[in-house]
């Protein structure tokens, strides 16, 4: 006895369902947009000269390494240089000047991103013309001061004018 589907209404009532996927939602604090602009504005202040940042040189790295009195050639120095090259690297790779693959210039974003925070933390990044821009700026609005007062006064001496009157015009 096979029964037909007309025959049992339960089985013709089909309840379709849909799960939405709820968007994930992150805790982090930056986004990747945000990052690519941190490093984007930091690599920018570092080329045109507005930061400093002091690299850990071959005599602070001859300090950590216990063996380096074994090696007649000091590898410190060798690690100082490496520091700057890969540095260098991750900047060419980030301003699409070294060919690198979309991945590729992401993880060099995110590794400069972590040598700032490295470097921030371990005092070695300084912001070299902060006061120079801070003076040039307070000179800049003194300027444009300057020159509001005198058109203020100017419009005020033209509104309170004494008008002439026909009649001192006419003499």
């Amino acid at each position: 006895m096979t029964q037909n589907n007309a025959d049992n209404p339960e089985k013709n009532n089909v309840i379709r369902v849909q799960i939405k996927k709820k968007p994930e939602t992150t805790a982090a604090l930056y986004s990747e947009k945000d990052v690519r602009t941190i490093v984007d504005e930091f690599v920018t202040s570092w080329i045109k000269g507005d930061i400093i940042i002091r690299f850990p040189t071959a005599n602070e790295l001859g300090k950590q390494n216990p063996l380096n009195f074994t090696f007649p050639k000091n590898p410190s120095v060798n690690a100082e240089l490496k520091i700057k090259e890969h540095y260098i690297d991750l900047i060419l790779i980030c301003a699409g000047i070294k060919p690198a693959s979309n991945e590729e210039q992401q993880k060099a974003i995110s590794e400069v991103f972590k040598m700032i925070l490295m470097f921030r933390s371990a005092n070695r990044i300084e912001n070299k013309n902060i006061l120079k821009d801070l003076e040039k700026r307070v000179t800049e609005l003194e300027k444009t001061q300057q020159h509001q007062l005198k058109l203020v006064e100017q419009i005020t001496a033209y509104l309170f004018k004494p008008k002439k009157t026909k009649q001192q015009t006419k003499s």
